[in-house]
């Protein structure tokens, strides 16, 4: 691998070498041609690129080592404190919105769960970064840090935003430095690319690589669009196809954040499912439009305004409703209080109805009532976005450092599926096995890292 990449480099400057006696010419090129002059994006970036960071991060994981872990075998090699540890770096990058106060808008899976972050400015100091809060559902995340002579960059109306639009992606790509690459917007409001949370991208040809995630996305005016986010790539690298958290979303979620740490969302508390031909034939439905309403929660937004399991909602705000993907994400971008019109159809009439988004309200457990060696452990019911997407389980919000939950290698944000061979789809069946008190305590949990057995002594 190193002798292609190798072979590469050297091709790359022959290639240079080659060149070389044109570099005189392009040196020369005069700053006007006819009165008018040459067009460069440079007056802008240097505007721009001082508010670009880059982030490094150390995440500290247990090694969970069943010899190590084994208390004879400690004992007998004399082993003291807790299972080895091994170090994780990662290297993203992040945007200054607010020079005064240091905050520093970038991805959640940048900074997340980091134990160290480092923030790197242009000018080449290092700072460090306090974790303000972080938003899963949305990949977003604010970090802030103490510096004099921070620059930040204004953000734009990215509703503005059309197909065509001139943008720039400025970022830290493979942590080669910053580097600034340009395109266009090459579509809007993309969802549905997989995962959970919620989802209205930017969709860009400006390369973006890995690396890039957290930077920023500005349009010709040198103001923040976008929050590079993700590629879609069969290799790995940049094919033409990036995307970008609109900074009208993310201004919304960063002063959440800013105030609560957390995001507290609206809620409208009904779930719904795409409308197959074959559920359109059973409704007596004339096409496939719209979503169909599988649940309504008693006393949520939903419920005060008369909307009924069976009921077809078709459009929100006036806009169509294609799928139940729009309505989640709808519902989970708005704030706590806003209203949203809902044309809904039932029994082959129309109407309009109006619910106001209120919190969701998710049930919570004390581990220490379940099971004494749970204690310092918060579980909390999976949210309905999660509910609709398929995910089943009870959420971790909460470990507490050094309890045996923590020591055995169980982390905010898991998600507990199983105890020991027994499914655990909802906090109700969680507390129905609370009361088993098995000998061993084995929780099976999804994380970051895949399905994994925390065995808790």
């Amino acid at each position: 691998m190193l002798a292609r990449v190798a072979r590469r480099w050297a091709a790359l400057s022959l290639f240079a070498a080659a060149a070389l006696p044109f570099a005189g010419h392009a040196a020369a090129l005069p700053p006007v041609v006819d009165g008018q002059p040459l067009p460069s994006l440079a007056p802008m970036l240097e505007k721009v690129t001082p508010a670009v960071v880059n982030i490094s991060t150390k995440t500290r994981v247990q090694v969970r080592d069943p010899f190590f872990e084994d208390p004879v075998f400690r004992q007998f090699f004399g082993l003291q404190g807790s299972p080895r540890e091994r170090v994780e770096q990662s290297l993203g990058s992040g945007v200054i919105v607010d020079a005064a106060k240091g905050y520093v808008l970038t991805n959640n899976h940048v900074v997340g769960g980091a134990d160290d972050i480092t923030v790197t400015l242009q000018d080449g100091r290092d700072v460090k970064g306090k974790l303000v809060g972080t938003d899963p559902e949305t990949d977003l995340a604010v970090v802030q840090i103490q510096a004099t002579g921070l620059a930040a960059l204004p953000m734009a109306d990215s509703g503005k935003l059309r197909v065509g639009d001139f943008v720039v992606a400025v970022g830290d790509p493979f942590g080669l430095g910053q580097t600034v690459t340009s395109g266009i917007v090459s579509a809007l409001s993309r969802s549905g690319l997989g995962g959970t949370g919620y989802q209205n991208y930017i969709q860009t040809d400006a390369s973006i690589n890995p690396g890039n995630s957290g930077g920023a996305l500005v349009n010709l005016r040198g103001e923040l669009v976008g929050i590079n986010t993700m590629i879609i790539s069969p290799s790995g690298g940049n094919v033409g196809i990036g995307f970008a958290i609109p900074t009208n979303l993310a201004g919304e979620v960063m002063q959440q954040l800013i105030a609560h740490g957390k995001v507290n969302r609206g809620n409208l508390g009904l779930e719904a499912q795409d409308i197959t031909p074959r559920i359109a034939k059973v409704l007596g439905l004339k096409d496939t439009k719209g979503v169909v309403v599988t649940r309504v929660t008693g006393g949520s937004a939903a419920d005060t305004a008369s909307i009924e399991v069976g009921d077809v909602i078709t459009a929100i705000d006036g806009k169509p409703l294609r799928s139940a993907q729009e309505l989640r994400n709808a519902e989970g971008l708005m704030p706590i209080g806003s209203t949203m019109k809902l044309t809904v159809q039932r029994n082959g009439t129309s109407k309009d109805v109006v619910a106001k988004l209120a919190p969701e309200k998710l049930a919570t457990v004390d581990g220490a009532k379940l099971d004494p060696r749970l204690t310092g452990v918060t579980f909390t019911e999976l949210s309905q976005s999660m509910r609709s997407q398929g995910v089943a389980g009870v959420g971790v919000s909460a470990v507490r450092a050094g309890s045996r939950a923590a020591q055995a290698g169980l982390q905010p944000d898991d998600i507990v599926i199983g105890v020991g061979n027994l499914r655990v789809p909802d906090m109700r069946t969680l507390q129905k096995l609370s009361g088993v008190n098995p000998r061993q305590l084995v929780l099976v949990v999804s994380g970051d890292d895949g399905v994994r057995y925390v065995d808790i002594r």
